[in-house]
């Protein structure tokens, strides 16, 4: 099963991840993207409306790092109909190296001190082959992660 055929599969069921997330971007993911689409109109500082994203007290990194003293956090903007402002009837237009590194982590569900051994929730595990892994399904690579997470983290210190 490829990516694209879990992902397609995803959106036969529920809003796939890149329709229902309020998508955080660091500045150096900001200055990755403006190369790439030689725009700026991408993003925006928002509070988040869902409650998930403002219980991270167990990474305080993310806490004092991810927010702004109002509260609000550097987001990707959506599309009139929810859908990130990158999404395609294809899927993401960005290459991956571009992508925000919260993007390119998922499934991997994370704090501060490293990968947890559990994928994040979002995708319907209904939709796994016999024994087959969220990872796995998505083609997802340990090493990539570990490295992007690595990134993340360092681009979080340097916010503010």
């Amino acid at each position: 099963m490829t990516l694209e055929i879990l992902c397609a599969r995803c959106a036969c069921v529920q809003k796939t991840c890149c329709q229902d997330s309020e998508i955080y971007v660091t500045r150096q993911d900001v200055r990755r993207i403006q190369q790439h689409q030689q725009c700026d109109e991408f993003y925006e500082y928002n509070v988040p409306t869902d409650p998930v994203y403002l219980n991270e007290h167990d990474d305080p990194i993310w806490m004092e790092n991810a927010f702004q003293p109002d509260g609000s956090r550097r987001v990707l903007k959506k599309q009139a109909n929810g859908d990130c402002t990158f999404l395609s009837s294809t899927g993401c237009v960005l290459p991956l190296e571009v992508r925000p590194l919260v993007c390119r982590l998922y499934p991997y569900d994370y704090k501060a001190d490293g990968l947890k051994a559990e994928p994040a929730s979002g995708c319907p595990r209904q939709l796994l082959q016999n024994n087959q892994s969220v990872f796995d399904a998505v083609g997802a690579n340990l090493e990539d992660a570990r490295r992007w997470h690595a990134m993340l983290y360092q681009e979080l210190l340097q916010e503010h």
